[in-house]
């Protein structure tokens, strides 16, 4: 794909390199070799063969770079992380080697509990120097753009606290970060044993005020016997759906409540978990185009044995997504690429199907059309990496493998 006209010179120009598109409907990957990729303002204006660069290297860009064959991605997309909060819960670590469940853990007082009660205590400012070395851990391994809830908080202004540093993580490190009000995630101490008038209090005074406040791109909730009823969710997704929110859904993750066919019954951008999905479900994602989005890590955290329905989500075309849930309970996983690796040797997924996962469906996840992909108009959002094929991004464990990361046309890094 070429631009038509040069109108003037191009910000970047990266030539002798090889690009891993994600383009759908192309061959694997998208890969094209002997390849040059070019950006303006922000956006790709050039990402195909060097012999198809409308006019000489140094006449696009003052200065073009060779990259001596190096492989480049789009910019890695983390759609599910909970990466701002207080505390952290390596207790429960601990408890959970000697044989003390999740659940039991969370009826306890421990669990998602305990980090609202740390979260709650600090100020914004706090919060935000707890939680910005978690989402530059994120930004050295390939992200550029990361998805954070709220949930922590469960009061109003503790909420906000957390989506408004959620923004300013993304303003602070140049990446793009999608918020997301997950009010709807554990019951606050102050409504103990009052969930139906907690759930009257998300739907009419935290939603409309969170929907006022511009700080919520989507709206979450954790449907399953230890959270919220399906019949409450339900509630809440009505609400978004007044102030026009879309919702999304942790789903299906510890039993079968049906919730990937209730997000997608609302049009979700996503069900999230989904371990435990049925066939109806499955189908039910596909004719709503809901993403799945695959969380292996809380899988391997929880030393779970239910496998998502992998077979049935390829047999029926529903895109999926694989992202790090990062979070201090169930999934303190600070890497993507491991995440991606972990989807392949957990889950089965093929390594194209894993960066393609972290890439251009994790954007579709968010209902981001401008990233995910290395196409003419998207963002110059990628990664040059320190790899001799794309997929030692899912083979190697752990270590350093981005070299340069690059959103919105600025180095980041490298």
């Amino acid at each position: 794909m070429t631009t038509n006209t040069i109108a003037a010179p191009w910000d970047g120009l990266l030539t002798d390199c090889r690009l891993a598109t994600m383009r759908e409907g192309s061959a694997a990957l998208g890969a094209i070799t002997d390849a040059a990729l070019g950006w303006k303002d922000g956006r790709i204006v050039f990402a195909d063969r060097m012999d198809a660069l409308p006019a000489a290297a140094e006449r696009l860009c003052r200065e073009p770079e060779s990259m001596a064959g190096a492989w480049i991605t789009p910019g890695l997309v983390d759609c599910h992380t909970h990466l701002v909060f207080g505390g952290n819960r390596a207790g429960e670590f601990d408890q959970r080697l000697n044989g003390v469940s999740y659940e039991d853990i969370a009826r306890a007082g421990g669990g998602i509990a305990s980090t609202v009660k740390a979260t709650r205590a600090l100020d914004e400012d706090a919060l935000l120097a707890a939680s910005l070395p978690r989402a530059s851990a994120l930004l050295a391994d390939g992200a550029t753009t990361i998805e954070i809830k709220s949930g922590y908080g469960l009061d109003l202004d503790s909420e906000l606290k957390m989506l408004r540093v959620a923004r300013r993580i993304g303003s602070q490190l140049g990446i793009g970060v999608r918020t997301t009000f997950l009010g709807a995630h554990a019951l606050p101490p102050e409504f103990r044993d009052r969930q139906g008038d907690y759930v009257d209090h998300v739907c009419t005074m935290m939603l409309p005020a969170i929907a006022r406040s511009g700080l919520a791109d989507a709206v979450d909730a954790f449907c399953e016997k230890i959270a919220f009823t399906p019949a409450e969710t339900r509630r809440v997704f009505s609400t978004a759906r007044e102030y026009g929110l879309p919702v999304k859904l942790h789903a299906d993750q510890l039993s079968d409540l049906a919730g990937a066919a209730l997000s997608a019954e609302f049009g979700g951008l996503s069900a999230d978990h989904i371990e435990h999905t049925s066939l109806e479900g499955v189908r039910a994602m596909a004719a709503a185009g809901t993403v799945a989005v695959l969380l292996p890590g809380a899988f391997y955290a929880l030393r779970d044995t239910q496998l998502p329905p992998i077979p049935a989500l390829r047999e029926h075309a529903v895109p999926m997504a694989v992202a790090t849930d990062l979070n201090p309970g169930t999934s303190p996983l600070l890497s993507l690429r491991l995440a991606m690796n972990l989807a392949c040797t957990l889950f089965r997924l093929t390594p194209e199907e894993a960066l393609r996962g972290a890439t251009v469906h994790a954007a579709r996840a968010l209902g981001l059309a401008d990233r995910g992909a290395l196409e003419i108009g998207r963002r110059a959002d990628f990664v040059v990496w320190n790899i001799e094929d794309p997929v030692d991004l899912c083979y190697w464990i752990g270590g350093s493998l981005a070299r340069r990361v690059v959103a919105g046309g600025v180095r980041l890094l490298g």
